[in-house]
């Protein structure tokens, strides 16, 4: 029987996403099949045509829920930094 090593440096297994938010974007994408998922902050942008533009929208709405969602990848300001002279 071969034993299998653990690596020392490793995560706990967990789910990175939770549950809900699973359910949230299944929804999110039955609701693009169907075609009336829309685009825009009140839904006046129109259909979504992506599946990835799909899967946003429903972790979006995840988020609001408060369900178990890795933080969006956003980009960092540069501190300005004064130089001396």
């Amino acid at each position: 029987m071969a034993s299998r090593k653990k690596s020392g440096g490793h995560k706990k297994g967990g789910r990175k996403y939770g549950k809900a938010a699973s359910k949230s974007v299944k929804s999110a994408m039955h609701r693009k099949k169907k075609g009336t998922l829309k685009r825009g902050k009140s839904g006046h942008g129109g259909t979504v045509k992506s599946r990835k533009q799909a899967i946003a929208i429903g972790l979006s709405e995840a988020r609001k829920k408060g369900a178990k969602v890795p933080r969006k990848k956003s980009s960092r300001k540069k501190s300005s930094r004064k130089k001396k002279s």
